[in-house]
């Protein structure tokens, strides 16, 4: 397994609108193509961030994902949307350790 951790930096007090938006517009397309593992938002530490994590089984596949992602006018639209929200983005792909709950 592969794991894509994002954390989204957005605007100061915009969380719960891209919380409500991504429910909304973004979750219901993304679930065609990806799981996701988990999506939670700070509140001590950095803040206004959200951070989630997408499974997919190697490499190869995010890549079919996420170019199948691209070419999908409904999140064209959506990711319109949410980019005027954010402040900052960070992608981080993670690789389980043979220990991990996870795998």
């Amino acid at each position: 397994m592969l794991y894509e951790m994002r954390i989204y930096t957005v605007q100061p007090g915009k969380v719960g609108e891209l919380q409500a938006l991504f429910e909304k517009e973004g979750l219901p397309v993304i679930n065609d193509y990806s799981k996701l593992v988990g999506w939670w938002s700070t509140e001590v530490g950095p803040l206004n961030q959200v951070v989630h994590i997408w499974a997919f089984d190697n490499a190869g596949h995010r890549e079919q994902v996420r170019a199948a992602q691209n070419a999908d006018p409904r999140l064209a639209a959506y990711r319109g949307k949410v980019l005027a929200l954010l402040v900052n983005q960070t992608n981080m792909l993670l690789t389980p350790s043979n220990f991990s709950p996870l795998k």
